[in-house]
Order: C-alpha cells, then structure tokens, then sequence
C-alpha cells in the first residue's frame, strides 16, 4: 500500500473530465481524446503536491461493448498521455459493472472511493471529487469529499438539471484546468 501522508487527495472522473466523453461510450483506444488542457492540469495538480487518482464507472465492460483488455489499453494511452505532459495518476479505479449488478463500487455508491481511501491509507473526507456528472459528485459526498462539476463532458446537461441542495454549494468551473487554477491559487474554501 502506498502511504499518500498528508498530500492533498483529488479524485478524477475519467470520460467528460480528463478525456471527451460520449454516450456510445469510449470502446477503443482510438476513441479516447484527451481533453485540451487536462494533463496539463494534472501536471500541475503533481507539481503542487497533490495525490490525484481517477474513479470511473466504466460499465461498457459490464454491457460487453469492451473487455478488460481494451480499458487496460485505453488506460495506457491515458497514462501515455499524461506522461507527454509530465504528469502521472496515483492510480485508477474503475467499475466494470453494468446498473443491473447492483454493485456497490458503481457511482453514485460510494465503493470506488472506499477502494481509493483503502489503498493509499488515507482519510477521503475533505478530498476533492471532480465530475461532470451529478452520481460523481454524490459518490464521494457521501464519505465527506468536496464536489467540483465541470462544464465539459455531460456537465452542462447536469447544470441543466440542477444540483441538489444535499451536495451544498458547488463550485463550478469550466474544465479541469480552471478547477487547478482555483485549486492551486488557494481560492477554494
């Protein structure tokens, strides 16, 4: 296990925070597109201490779309990516279950940042949790995270939507890398 001390956790969703999402899903390799400025943000998130892992719910394994051999491989052009940029996760956590598992490591159950919190050893509550969808923010707002949404992905549809008044007050911002400049300059209470 690795012992993340006191370093500042931040969770990441995958698909509409680090890279375009699509509701066909991410299914190749070749699909996944990174988002303009992400891994530089991550870069910088590295740079300013932080630990920074990725939860995702990644149910095309689940429905058959994919295998676990084809997220590994979207993984590591991820993580290919990232390294363009000098950037690096602490790690990615995914749920490979389709809704009907009725699993409990599926966002918007908190499972993915048990998993996180059990593996660096480390305390989750204040961490930040940022999403573009309402079920990421909700995972880790039940074990006292604090929720970002970002505009890119499904964002805007969630805006749309509205926010519940159990999440609190929720900072939005318009990618990840507006997030680290709030982040990084000490603007987030």
């Amino acid at each position: 296990m690795k012992d993340a001390g006191n370093a500042p956790l931040i969770i990441l969703d995958r698909d509409g925070v680090i890279n375009e999402d699509s509701d066909d899903y991410i299914k190749s390799p070749q699909e996944w597109r990174p988002i303009n400025g992400a891994a530089d943000a991550i870069a910088r998130l590295k740079q300013a201490g932080c630990t920074v892992v990725v939860a995702t719910n990644q149910s095309g394994v689940g429905r058959g779309y994919y295998d676990l051999d084809t997220l590994n491989a979207i993984h590591e052009k991820m993580h290919a990516h990232l390294a363009e940029a000098g950037a690096h996760v602490d790690g990615v956590f995914f749920c490979p279950h389709a809704p009907e598992d009725n699993c409990n490591c599926r966002k918007p159950k908190p499972g993915l940042v048990d998993q996180i919190r059990d593996h660096l050893s480390q305390d989750v509550s204040g961490a930040w949790i940022v999403g573009d969808s309402l079920r990421d923010l909700e995972c880790g707002v039940t074990r006292g995270c604090r929720p970002a949404l970002v505009r890119t992905g499904k964002g805007e549809r969630t805006l749309a939507k509205g926010l519940p008044e159990s999440l609190g007050d929720v900072p939005v911002f318009d990618n990840l890398s507006a997030f680290v400049d709030a982040f990084v300059a000490g603007s987030l209470s």
